[in-house]
């Protein structure tokens, strides 16, 4: 049985980031909302592409224009079963907002799970969640977790880091290790068996 997921998103989130594990989650069968702070449902979010070309940082391009699926004042936490939080530009702002943080201090105080890459740490280190955690996301936002209180563990840009309900990873490379991680701690099986000839 699909489980009800909140998805954070904002202008600038990271293309990959929002798209991929929105269809995805959805794909095995989750019901994802996906939300933005002042937009409501059917207005959209300008996404961006964040891409490693050898430079000391990434680049960004533009990406999608994303259309949110329900609205952010309306939304009741509690009616969640778990967040996932992309990175991108938009963590940086989203966390200025008391009831992204609000919302995020939730998930963690009600030990749901939660899924965050890159730049999303962001948002729980604002909310202070991340005290006695071990956790991954762009190295970039290592001192931020630290400061947080949790145990910044490096890994390369294509792993997972689990600890208990909270599943980060470094960047969207980690796709697959990543999402195959948080539908374990979901309790999301796939049945990957051949069907049967007629």
């Amino acid at each position: 049985m699909g489980k009800k997921l909140l998805m954070l998103v904002g202008d600038f989130g990271e293309d990959y980031e929002i798209m991929v594990p929105f269809q995805a989650l959805t794909m095995v069968g989750h019901e994802v909302h996906a939300v933005c702070p002042g937009k409501e449902a059917g207005e959209t979010v300008k996404t961006a592409i964040h891409d490693f070309e050898g430079d000391q940082t990434y680049t960004e391009k533009p990406g999608h224009n994303f259309e949110l699926n329900a609205t952010f004042d309306a939304i009741d936490e509690t009616q969640y079963d778990a967040l996932v939080v992309p990175g991108g530009r938009a963590p940086e702002y989203l966390r200025l907002n008391d009831r992204v943080l609000e919302i995020t201090q939730h998930f963690f105080a009600e030990n749901k799970p939660v899924a965050s890459i890159c730049h999303g740490l962001q948002i729980l280190a604002a909310a202070g969640v991340l005290e006695g955690r071990t956790c991954t996301a762009y190295p970039a936002c290592g001192p931020e977790v630290s400061r947080a209180g949790g145990t910044f563990v490096e890994r390369a840009a294509d792993e997972v880091e689990v600890d208990g309900n909270l599943v980060t990873a470094p960047a969207w490379p980690a796709h697959p290790a990543w999402l195959a991680a948080f539908l374990d701690v979901l309790g999301t099986t796939i049945d990957t068996r051949e069907p049967a000839m007629a």
